[in-house]
């Protein structure tokens, strides 16, 4: 894995866990955000990243920090610190020689790709899988009835943290990224249904290329 990867940490001097999945060809590179309380080593994500490997678009997956794999304490976990954090990835993706990145967010990782491509000109193309826009409204809906310190419930280890975020932001975010895109990158995606998860539903049975794995600015060097 080249150098920036292997030693990649945020500004705070904390460790981010990476793994590369790398594809010949292309300085292109798409970066995996995970969601809240979850990490890089998701089943769906691992094949999410396989498949765009094997349909020759490099893939990076990352732990943000203050979760499992990376330093820091889930305590300090903000969405502005995530953004930070994504930050330092793109750093270290420019020092690795890619030109372009795609980023791929699923859940709260969305919202920070949306945050971040909002503001910073190397993310070429953005993807949001069940990204968040209101997390006011989500942290009520699925931790309402916890106080914050609690344990959250199938997460050993992990206590309930109030991560605020206005939605006027978010929504601000939108508009920036969307047009910023919309005049400086060609790109679409295609969902088509699958049989083996979310990689496969995405971008189709890897090695081999598929439409529904189509997109077009970011495939290009």
């Amino acid at each position: 894995m080249p150098a920036p990867f292997a030693a990649l940490r945020n500004r705070h001097g904390e460790s981010l866990a990476a793994t590369l999945h790398p594809a010949a060809g292309t300085r292109t590179l798409a970066v995996i955000a995970h969601g809240i309380t979850s990490n890089k080593d998701r089943p769906y994500l691992i094949e999410l990243a396989e498949s765009l490997a094997g349909a020759g678009i490099p893939a990076l997956r990352f732990t943000f920090s203050g979760h499992p794999g990376s330093d820091g304490r889930f305590e300090d976990v903000t969405a502005s610190k995530e953004v930070d954090d994504l930050g330092c990835v793109l750093d270290a993706a420019q020092a690795a020689g890619f030109a372009r990145v795609a980023c791929l967010g699923h859940s709260l990782g969305g919202a920070v790709g949306l945050l971040r491509a909002a503001r910073d000109e190397r993310i070429a193309a953005l993807v949001s899988l069940a990204g968040i826009v209101h997390l006011a409204h989500f942290m009520q809906r699925h931790f309402g009835a916890l106080a914050a310190g609690d344990p959250l419930p199938g997460r050993p280890g992990f206590r309930l943290i109030l991560i605020t975020m206005p939605a006027s932001r978010t929504a601000s975010a939108i508009s920036s990224a969307s047009s910023r895109m919309a005049n400086g990158a060609t790109w679409h995606d295609r969902i088509s249904p699958g049989s083996r998860g979310l990689g496969r539903s995405m971008c189709g049975p890897a090695p081999t290329p598929s439409p529904s794995c189509s997109m077009a600015g970011v495939r290009s060097a």
